[in-house]
């Protein structure tokens, strides 16, 4: 009789030992998601630098062809659109690869900014994930001449 009732007490998990599970699932997913969150960051950054290397080398190309800036009115469109005054100099076609300005990792618009106080000709700025001048961290503003 003692073998049967052994078999009969222990069928399954207790209460105690599903909570130590469900506790120690939840501390892995908090570490997995802390740990994607972050690369998803990171990745933002490393698209806007990149972009900011084809907008620059987009607008010097421009420059060699028509012997000038894009005007600020003009602003990034001028390297898909060039403005008729010039348009017989651009490259047909334009600049980029695509028919439309990439926007930053964070899905903003980049800033244009013809002869900035920086004394450069120069400068596309990513106001970062703010989207607003200044910040810190992933905040903080990423610009064309940083990038290079």
């Amino acid at each position: 009789m003692k073998t049967r009732r052994k078999n009969r007490m222990r069928k399954g998990f207790t209460m105690v030992e599903l909570m130590a599970v469900l506790i120690i699932l939840g501390l892995l997913a908090t570490v997995l998601v802390k740990n994607f969150m972050g690369q998803t960051d990171k990745a933002r950054v490393i698209t806007t630098k990149a972009n900011l290397k084809i907008l620059h080398t987009a607008v010097m190309q421009y420059k060699m062809d028509t012997g000038q800036f894009p005007s600020e009115e003009d602003g990034l469109v001028a390297l898909i659109e060039p403005p008729s005054e010039v348009e017989e100099l651009a490259e047909p076609g334009g600049y980029l690869e695509t028919t439309e300005i990439p926007k930053d990792g964070w899905g903003n618009e980049y800033y244009y900014e013809l002869y900035p106080e920086s004394g450069r000709s120069f400068v596309i700025i990513s106001w970062g994930a703010d989207g607003e001048d200044g910040g810190e961290d992933y905040d903080s503003d990423l610009s064309s001449t940083d990038a290079f």
